[in-house]
């Protein structure tokens, strides 16, 4: 529809006309058509035969593609370039090495001892388990220190022929520094004095993935891929007692609390969280409500309830010996975290998530996370790496695939502080429990590294 209204207008006389809007595009698609050069119909690939299902001349039907344009021979001047279809082959992506979890069987399984010390006894008599008193540095008391992330190298241990996949320090003094390899032995270390290679643990037969003292450090625990997990006592050496549950053990935890220091809890490969006591050797709990390996477990609240996670990418809070879950956070977001440490305030937990990230939740009543704390700038998929809080709560602390050790501050969330460490990838970091800035690493290689 057309009309038109003719009226005055200061430079004489001019014609208004109203169109409708289908007149209106279909006088707009004209003028568009006509200054398009014409072009040729796109045609389409044969439809095939219907009885051919696959390969040369099978059946398209109205799924068949269009042909694509071929520029011609002589449409320009330009020199014709041809493409080769395997010009740029795909590169071999290298075969996965098994070095952190090596499944191979080593020894007999027969629990043996060596101490590689100068000397066992000092002139009192006393042993390594002695806290010495002769250092610049009080190992006794209370904890009150500022840290400062490490900047050099001072001591390196090779006792280890594989990978390290823990680390721990004595409890409280920090003056002994036990190591867990996937050569699948124990090794207890000197951190003062001459910082020698102390005494050798072996009774495994596969990869010792876990490790952990009692309060006091005067035994530990280890759990291994041979599906065992062994009490050790520190100062001789002896196996005090062995517990198996059919399943592997990923992560093992003595309560810290000094009343239930005679039971621990252990992650195991079958989606169970087992605990056991360690005097009668019996399995007294059992917490069953993951669906995939377990493959860490914080003690929090004054260790009235502990936080598990799991490779089904969720998070369980727990009250201690009641087998029912009292949080469970699983959001389409989150990774399987595969490493923890507790914040010294007890208010957080830090856990190494499989998406190149630290992630922070509340160790509280409410347990939720917190999303104002990630840290980020380091790599850590495809390894179980580990994480670790200062003592003082203000600096973190991380290893990396590509061999660094990372530290990130606490209240900005930002990396402070970078060092390359070798070409192979950091699995373990602890700090020091008394000293500034003193952190013991260990690497894919078996290389046990002390930095301050």
């Amino acid at each position: 529809m057309t009309t038109s209204t003719t009226g005055k207008v200061p430079t004489g006389y001019a014609e208004e006309i109203v169109l409708s809007e289908s007149t209106f595009r279909s006088a707009h698609r004209a003028i568009e058509s006509a200054s398009e050069p014409p072009s040729k119909k796109r045609k389409r690939e044969e439809r095939g035969d219907a009885s051919i299902l696959y390969g040369k001349g099978a059946y398209k039907g109205p799924w068949a593609r269009y042909e694509e344009e071929q520029p011609e021979a002589s449409s320009g001047s330009e020199e014709e370039v041809e493409y080769e279809e395997d010009e740029i082959a795909p590169q071999p992506l290298p075969a996965p090495t098994k070095a952190g979890t090596d499944y191979a069987e080593t020894g007999d399984g027969k629990e043996t001892t060596q101490f590689h010390g100068s000397q066992q006894y000092d002139y009192q008599g006393r042993t390594y388990m002695h806290v010495p008193q002769d250092l610049g540095i009080s190992l006794k008391g209370d904890i009150d220190v500022k840290n400062y992330y490490s900047k050099k190298l001072i001591h390196t241990w090779k006792a280890h022929s594989k990978a390290i996949n823990q680390l721990r320090f004595f409890p409280d003094s920090g003056h002994l520094l036990l190591s867990a390899s996937a050569d699948s032995k124990v090794s207890l270390f000197d951190v003062y004095h001459q910082r020698e290679l102390l005494r050798t643990y072996s009774g495994h037969t596969k990869s010792v993935n876990d490790i952990s003292f009692n309060y006091d450090g005067r035994s530990f625990l280890t759990a291994s891929y041979d599906k065992s997990m062994k009490l050790w006592d520190t100062e001789t050496g002896a196996c005090i007692s062995r517990f198996s549950t059919k399943a592997t053990p990923h992560v093992i935890r003595f309560n810290p609390s000094e009343s239930h220091n005679h039971e621990f809890l252990a992650g195991l490969s079958d989606k169970r969280i087992v605990q056991f006591d360690t005097r009668s050797g019996e399995l007294v709990q059992e917490y069953d409500h993951h669906l995939g390996p377990v493959n860490t477990i914080t003690f929090c609240d004054e260790n009235r309830r502990f936080i598990t996670t799991s490779d089904d990418k969720s998070l369980r809070a727990w009250e201690y010996n009641i087998p029912v879950p009292i949080k469970f956070i699983a959001e389409p977001h989150m990774y399987p975290m595969v490493r923890a440490a507790p914040h010294p305030s007890g208010k957080y937990v830090a856990f190494q998530s499989s998406d190149n990230q630290i992630v922070v939740y509340q160790s509280t009543d409410r347990f939720r996370q917190n999303r104002k704390k990630g840290f980020r700038g380091h790599n850590n998929a495809g390894y179980a790496i580990d994480v670790s809080i200062s003592p003082d709560g203000g600096l973190i602390a991380s290893g990396d695939t590509g061999g660094f050790l990372c530290f990130w501050d606490w209240k900005s969330c930002k990396m402070v502080h970078k060092i390359s460490t070798g070409e192979a990838p950091v699995l373990a970091a602890q700090w020091h429990p008394r000293e500034t800035s003193k952190v013991a690493t260990g690497d894919l290689n078996g290389v046990v590294k002390y930095w301050d």
